[in-house]
């Protein structure tokens, strides 16, 4: 294991069998694996222009939602804990991305009968949320609870409704800002927070990826994105619109760690 001392993103290629991921609140839709490609190829290339140092995995024909890796792990400063993710044609991910993260952290393994996805997984300083979703379960958050305590994390469960993942409802854009979709987890688990509401008409938008200095944000929601520029936030565009159709999101396409 070695320090980190480069901002780093580990991200895997998007899977040829892409059109064949898990859905669970969307229509399947046909996916174009190519224009697929150059969105991811360009939501990394927003990365690297933030200052960090893309590892990328390779994709694998068997693992069609693969290139979520946020949801195979969830990384802190001191430590990396590998889930066990709620669709179990997911778990035969875990091995290449923990295998990745082992020269950066000591890992910690959720074990069954937890199940969780990163995606579920919402930190914000010392406290961590962790939405009580369809993929992640008690026992799972009580294992997070026993991993992190030990290194002064506060985990608070919350109640996750009409949306896949916990950040698909609400995610950090800056220290003391939450983006948010009330309609979908509760406010009151955020009362310390200033939030900033989705547009009504961009119910999706509340997933934003937060850099060091700025925000990875959907291109095709631009009210909402509005909204963040008028509370100051620096706003990185991208293209995902292909990429969304798998159910995925702008955090779910990385695990960004380091100084």
């Amino acid at each position: 294991m070695i320090k980190v001392e480069l901002r780093i993103a580990i991200t895997r290629e998007i899977s040829p069998a892409i059109e064949r991921c898990e859905l669970a609140h969307l229509p399947r839709q046909p996916i174009d694996l190519d224009r697929a490609r150059r969105q991811h190829h360009a939501y990394e290339q927003r990365l690297k222009e933030a200052g960090y140092s893309c590892v990328r995995l390779a994709a694998d024909v068997t693992m069609p939602d693969s290139a979520f890796v946020e949801d195979i792990a969830v990384v802190f400063d001191e430590v990396a804990i590998i889930t066990r993710p709620g669709a179990a044609s997911r778990r035969v991910e875990t091995a290449a991305v923990a295998e990745a993260l082992r020269a950066y952290r000591p890992l910690q393994y959720i074990d069954p009968p937890g199940t969780i996805d990163g995606g579920d997984v919402l930190t914000v300083g010392r406290r961590v949320f962790i939405g009580e979703s369809a993929r992640t379960n008690p026992a799972a958050i009580a294992q997070m609870q026993s991993i992190l305590a030990p290194h002064g994390y506060t985990v608070i469960g919350v109640a996750v409704r009409g949306c896949l993942h916990l950040k698909s409802a609400v995610t950090a854009v800056a220290g003391n800002i939450l983006l948010i979709n009330r309609d979908w987890a509760p406010t009151e688990c955020f009362r310390s927070f200033a939030l900033v509401d989705v547009d009504p008409a961009e119910p999706a938008g509340a997933n934003a990826l937060r850099l060091h200095d700025r925000v990875i944000y959907p291109a095709m929601f631009p009210r909402t994105r509005a909204r963040l520029v008028d509370r100051g936030i620096q706003v990185a565009d991208v293209d995902v619109s292909e990429i969304v159709k798998a159910e995925a999101a702008v955090t779910c396409c990385s695990l960004i760690f380091g100084p």
